[in-house]
Order: structure tokens, then sequence, then C-alpha cells
């Protein structure tokens, strides 16, 4: 038996730390990521850098292209076309507020007093995209007829003399003037805006709306300081996703409007396909993106929500 003063044993050194296992699944997430990367680079970046070369090319369709770095054709498109671009930020804006104006209350009437009928509602607003695009528009040469029912109301009203004047229409006649566009427009891209507005609106926590009624707030302070600050996201995301595809629309103008309603995707159509000058179309279409991204930047920060929907 040990006595009390006899040391105690050596203790054995610690055992060394093992590395940390390497974790298994640390690369799943990027290769499921990889598809999709790849499929933005064969389809979005390598055309994007293919009409970028094109854009800065000399000759023709005889004698080939060949990149000369020749920026003039981006100032030759710009002086020549600058009209077109004009009309279709006008018809595009005027298609997004329109859009707004008829969609906020729709998208609130659905988050908040559908009730059973909501579904049903959402059913109705995503129709029209069970059929094409071209169908879509097509009916509206029917719609606007001359003749028809709608232009025979609107002159029993008189709205006609007020859209002459304004230059929207010409006289008894609808088709083929500024405002039988911006009606497809608007037609064709208003579930764009209902249903980023409704997605907002849902999120809304409700009680916010009885703490506001318990402070008194009458219902329209409650929307003006509540509900509408709160959907802020739902309405930059519909209005985005309306004003930048209306804008290099030319299915719209193409089929009811006239060579005076002419958009800048009508111009970028028949250059590629019909008069077949490829930098000038190339040009076109980067001066109409670096637009649109230039005010859609300008819209964002001065929007103030950094939460999109």
């Amino acid at each position: 038996m040990p006595t009390l003063t006899e040391a105690p044993p050596p203790l054995a050194p610690p055992a060394p730390e093992a590395a940390p296992r390497r974790r298994r699944g640390r690369w799943t997430p990027y290769w499921l990521l990889l598809p999709g990367m790849l499929w933005l680079v064969v389809f979005f970046a390598l055309p994007m850098v293919y009409q970028a070369s094109t854009s800065v090319q000399t000759g023709s369709l005889e004698e080939g292209y060949k990149v000369t770095w020749h920026f003039a054709a981006y100032w030759d498109a710009l002086s020549a076309y600058w009209p077109q671009f004009v009309r279709s930020v006008l018809y595009a804006g005027t298609a997004t507020i329109l859009c707004l104006l008829l969609g906020y209350p729709l998208a609130y009437l659905i988050a908040f007093r559908a009730g059973r009928w909501k579904n049903l509602i959402m059913i109705l607003v995503i129709a029209p995209f069970f059929t094409s695009f071209l169908i879509r528009t097509l009916a509206w040469k029917t719609i606007l007829a001359d003749g028809g029912p709608v232009v025979g109301a609107l002159n029993t009203l008189h709205v006609l003399d007020v859209t002459t004047w304004l230059g929207m229409t010409a006289g008894d006649r609808v088709l083929a003037t500024p405002l039988a566009v911006v009606c497809g427009l608007t037609y064709n891209f208003l579930p764009f805006m209902i249903l980023p507005l409704y997605t907002s609106l849902e999120r809304i926590d409700g009680r916010l709306h009885e703490a506001a009624g318990d402070l008194y707030a009458r219902p329209w302070t409650t929307f003006r300081k509540v509900t509408f600050p709160l959907s802020m996201p739902g309405v930059v995301s519909g209005t985005l996703l309306t004003f930048i595809p209306a804008a290099g629309d030319y299915v719209n103008a193409d089929l009811l409007g006239s060579t005076d309603t002419r958009m800048v995707g009508n111009v970028i159509q028949t250059q590629f396909l019909r008069v077949l000058d490829y930098p000038t179309a190339a040009a076109l279409s980067f001066i109409l993106m670096a637009a649109i991204l230039a005010m859609v930047t300008l819209y964002i920060r001065r929007s103030g929500t950094e939460d999109l929907v």
C-alpha cells in the first residue's frame, strides 16, 4: 500500500485532439446551384456578350460583319429612333400607373375581404395566363373594333372627345391609336401587378389595423399610415414587373397600333428580321437596357424600401 508521503503516479499525457471531420454535405448547395448558373451563363451571359460584339461591328449580310469597334452605331440609333424610345417610356409608364390603380383595390379585396372567395378570385386573376399572349392581344382587336359596343359606349359618354383632345384617339376610332396600345399593355401585364401586391398585403399583420382603430384612426388614415407603407415592397415589385416588359413590348403596338404608335421593340424587331441591320438592332437593344436599368435603379433608391416581394 502506498503511503501518504509517496508521490502519486504520473498522469497519462492527454490524447491529441482529433482534426474536425470535414462535413460531407459542404459542397451540396454549390452542386444544386450549378445547373441554374450554367443556364444563366449559356442563355443569358453569352448572348449578351455576342450582342455587345455585334453592336460594334461593321459590314453587311453578304460580305459579313467584322468587329471594328464602331461605337457610332449607338449614336446613330439613338438620334434616328429617339421618338420611339420616348413613346415606349410613356406607354409603359401609363400602363403601369393604370395597372397599379386597377390592381391595388383588387389585391386589397383578395387579401382582406375575399373570405371563402379568395381562391376563386385568384384563379380569375391568373386565368389570362391559360391562353397565349398573342391570342389575348388579338382579342382586343374585336373588343375595340369600330362600331362595336365598347366604342359606342365611349362615344355615348363623350369619353372619346376627351381622349382625342389628349391625342390618345383619332375621332371615333380607337384601334390603331395610342389608347388601344395602352389598353393592350394594361390588360396583358395587370396580373404581374396584382400578384406581388396581394403577396405583400397578405403578409401584413391584421393586429396592426386593430391597433390603429384602437387609437381612433379613421379607415383612410389607417390605409395611409399603416397599410400602404407596409405594402410598398409589393408596389415596387409590381411596378417593376409591369414597366420593364411593357417598355420592350412590340406585340401590342404591332397588332393594336399603327406606324404612328411604333415602340422601340418594333424598331428592334424590324432591324433584326426585315432590314437585317444587326449592329443597329443590337445597339438599340443595349440602349434600351441601359435606360431601363438607370430608371429602375433610381426608382428603387427613391422608393425607400429594401425588401422586394
